[in-house]
């Protein structure tokens, strides 16, 4: 029998100010003082609606790995998928439709500090995932040896980064590209403009590789993955939904 009451989801997103927050989230990790500047409204109103977002498991905060002061929060887009289709599926079955894959190809730079982990990881997962569709290159502020626990979790998940190299972020700082992801609070801090990139986007993860301890590290490394993969499986969508610039512009 139809449910009359509507979903919780649907009356939090309703408040416009909040509805901007998640879309100012879903694109980047962003802190305070940031979405206070893009909502053009008080911090004291801002936190009260980050914190209501946060209540309700959409809206997640990590403190910074380059200044202990400052936090990062995220839209958890699995989280807000789910509750969405939920929501959907409450009205009627046939809103509930599978996700679309990549429609056209894409270039994306992932960017770490040493380029020896989560870069990596992301670049070889968004080429994975798309099918190939979208082409991801990785680099780092200080490029240092790919790390064997990146190369161990990786080859769980059935794909290979084994004898892959570090580069400099400087590289690429002239090329194309449709977003450049950084993935580090410190090296967002220090990464120069990429004139070519039609976006730039923030992740807030956290360092795998400051774990020392073989048996711990593991562990660590398999909840990047996972958050890695939550995170591209949106930037697949997004990309597929834009207009491919190449077809006017030429590469």
């Amino acid at each position: 029998m139809p449910t009359t009451t509507p979903p919780t989801v649907l009356a939090l997103v309703a408040d416009p100010r909040r509805w901007q927050l998640l879309t100012e989230l879903s694109r980047s990790d962003l802190r305070v003082g940031e979405l206070t500047e893009r909502l053009g409204r008080p911090q004291s109103v801002v936190s009260y609606h980050l914190a209501e977002l946060r209540s309700a498991g959409i809206v997640t905060a990590r403190r910074s790995s380059a200044d202990g002061r400052d936090v990062y929060y995220r839209a958890d887009l699995e989280r807000c998928r789910h509750l969405l289709a939920e929501a959907r599926g409450l009205l009627h079955p046939a809103l509930v439709a599978p996700p679309r894959g990549p429609t056209r190809r894409g270039r994306v730079l992932f960017l770490c500090t040493g380029n020896s982990a989560r870069s990596q990881m992301a670049a070889a997962l968004l080429v994975e995932r798309s099918g190939g569709m979208i082409e991801a290159w990785s680099a780092g502020s200080e490029p240092k040896p790919l790390h064997p626990m990146a190369v161990r979790v990786m080859a769980e998940r059935g794909i290979d980064i084994a004898g892959r190299e570090s580069t400099h972020l400087r590289r690429f700082v002239c090329r194309r590209f449709d977003r450049v992801v950084t993935l580090c609070d410190k090296v967002r801090e220090v990464c120069p403009e990429f004139t070519g990139a039609a976006a730039a986007v923030h992740w807030s993860i956290p360092d795998p590789t400051a774990e020392t301890a073989v048996d711990a590290a593991h562990p660590v490394f398999v909840r990047v993955a996972d958050e890695l993969e939550s995170r591209i499986a949106p930037l697949i969508t997004e990309l597929s939904a834009e207009p491919d610039p190449r077809r006017s512009h030429g590469r």
